[in-house]
C-alpha cells in the first residue's frame, strides 16, 4: 500500500493516518508478530491522552507499554471484548 510504513521490532506495517482527514490508520501484521491477536484480529479505537501513566491507572493492560517511534508511548487494553489504544505524543 502507497505510504505503508514497516515497523519491524513489531512486525507491522502501517498506513493512512498522516494522509485520512478522520485519522483513520490501517494496520497489518507479519504471520509472526508479537503482537496481542486480540489486536490482530479486532478493531480498535484510539484516543490521545496528556499523561499515558495517568491514564491507565487501574487498568489491565493488554502488553507492556510500548514506542512505535519516537516522542510515542501507546497502552492497549481491553474493554467489552475490545482493544482500547491510548497514544500519548510528547
Amino acid at each position: 500500500m502507497a505510504g505503508e510504513i514497516y515497523i519491524k521490532k513489531y512486525g507491522m506495517y502501517i498506513s493512512g493516518f498522516s494522509s485520512s482527514p478522520f485519522g483513520i490508520e490501517w494496520m497489518r501484521f507479519d504471520k509472526n508478530s508479537p503482537i496481542s491477536d486480540l489486536v490482530k484480529t479486532v478493531p480498535h479505537i484510539a484516543f490521545e491522552v496528556d499523561d499515558l501513566q495517568e491514564a491507565i491507572k487501574g487498568l489491565e493492560l493488554i502488553d507492556e507499554i510500548s514506542s512505535p517511534a519516537e516522542g510515542i508511548k501507546v497502552a492497549m487494553f481491553q474493554h467489552n471484548g475490545a482493544p482500547v489504544e491510548l497514544i500519548e505524543f510528547s
